[in-house]
């Protein structure tokens, strides 16, 4: 049976690559739905993992040069000083972690790195949930002193120290040496390509004193600061309240904007899924019409099928087939379409995964479920609409068909 459907479907090759174009695109589409669908998830758990859902990150304001307005961190508006007052005036917020970021060539001996910096207050560990598998962060004293201190990632200890303990190896970053005194648990790559293994933490101090030297930081400015506030606060006053804290802090004047930038991440991430969820929808729209036309297609094509061999089915029922035997003909056929259509659905769900992924930004996931799911469903819709044409051919007579020229 396989065979014989297999050779019928190449006499036609053009027309049966046309009829499975519409099941191709249908399990294509259907891949790429999962694929966004599943990386979107994991990239809002991931988020949420990395963020918190009750954090606030705080960006310093943008600025108007030559008429221009220019985008949030254009200019530095932000000081320690003003998340310390966060901490300490806002009743809501548990951390107010300041910070500096930054990329630079860290040395040992004659290994070398290029990694990225992050310069914090000792309460970071704490924020981002970092666990210390070796050593111990840096302590508040440290922070006051600038002292020469740096916890470690696990890709920059193998990089820099291969097997070595790295507590207490010295290590030079922008010819400034530093001791080694602590390591993290291996955290692992974000959804969003970054890795959290790779970089080192100094003490704020350290970093804005003694590492980027520039005059500006040295007034206490920092990149941005990151705020977790307690579980049972409503965001939105806590937003407000900072708000309010922030605008006296920097004396600014009601007619005058905001200038610095607040995301709550809870609806960050609520924003990100919703689009996700939007894009999923879409995605789910194709490939329900595509798979409908799809079927419509094969419904056609043995139809057609059906007439143009009726003297093959009249001949085969004359020497003893039997009206399931040709039933049972014309469904292989119906279902090896939809089935190698499908093989050729699942190479475009592939692709388009990936193109989605490189060229539009979208983190895409490829699920096993979604293959099955897939080939399975193009498999039923193959066996739906070949059933009429084949339940027609097994009703014809031996008389009747041979009347077919």
């Amino acid at each position: 049976m396989i065979r014989i459907a297999l050779r019928a479907l190449w006499v036609n090759g053009l027309r049966t690559l046309l009829t499975m174009l519409g099941i191709s695109m249908g399990v294509g589409a259907t891949i790429t739905m999962f694929a966004v669908g599943a990386g979107a998830q994991s990239r809002v758990e991931d988020l949420i993992r990395f963020f918190g859902s009750t954090h606030i990150v705080i960006r310093p304001g943008s600025v108007t040069s030559g008429g221009a307005r220019l985008g949030f961190g254009s200019q530095r508006t932000l000081t320690e000083d003003d998340a310390y007052a966060i901490e300490r005036e806002v009743p809501a917020v548990e951390i107010a972690d300041p910070g500096i970021g930054g990329s630079g060539r860290v040395v040992s001996g004659s290994k070398y790195w290029h990694t990225q910096l992050w310069g914090a207050s000792h309460k970071h560990f704490e924020l981002r949930e970092f666990r210390i598998a070796t050593g111990r962060p840096f302590s508040q004293s440290e922070v006051q002193s600038a002292a020469k201190v740096a916890v470690i990632g696990e890709k920059v200890s193998r990089e820099l120290f291969g097997d070595t303990d790295p507590i207490g190896q010295v290590m030079r970053v922008n010819k400034v040496p530093l001791t080694v005194i602590g390591s993290w648990e291996r955290k692992g790559q974000t959804s969003v390509g970054g890795d959290q293994d790779d970089l080192v933490l100094l003490p704020i101090t350290t970093f804005r004193n003694r590492i980027m030297g520039a005059a500006e930081l040295k007034r206490g400015t920092v990149g941005l600061i990151s705020v977790k506030v307690r579980e049972d606060a409503s965001m939105a006053e806590v937003e407000e309240d900072i708000r309010k804290l922030l605008r006296q802090r920097h004396r600014l004047l009601p007619e005058q904007e905001d200038d610095f930038a607040l995301q709550n991440m809870s609806e960050v991430l609520a924003a990100r899924e919703e689009s996700s969820r939007i894009m999923t929808l879409l995605l789910a729209a194709v490939a329900s019409i595509s798979l409908l036309v799809g079927g419509i297609g094969i419904m056609n094509i043995m139809l057609v099928s059906v007439t143009e061999r009726a003297r093959e089915i009249g001949l085969r029922m004359a020497v003893g087939a039997r009206a399931r035997d040709i039933l049972t003909q014309f469904l292989v056929e119906a279902i090896t379409l939809s089935l190698i259509g499908a093989l050729l659905g699942v190479a475009l769900g592939v692709a388009g995964s990936y193109v989605i992924g490189q060229f539009a930004g979208w983190h895409t996931a490829l699920q096993l479920e979604s293959f099955v799911l897939a080939v399975g469903f193009a498999s039923i819709v193959g066996i739906v609409f070949g059933f009429y044409p084949a339940c027609k051919a097994s009703r014809l007579t031996p008389v009747e068909a041979l009347r077919y020229e």
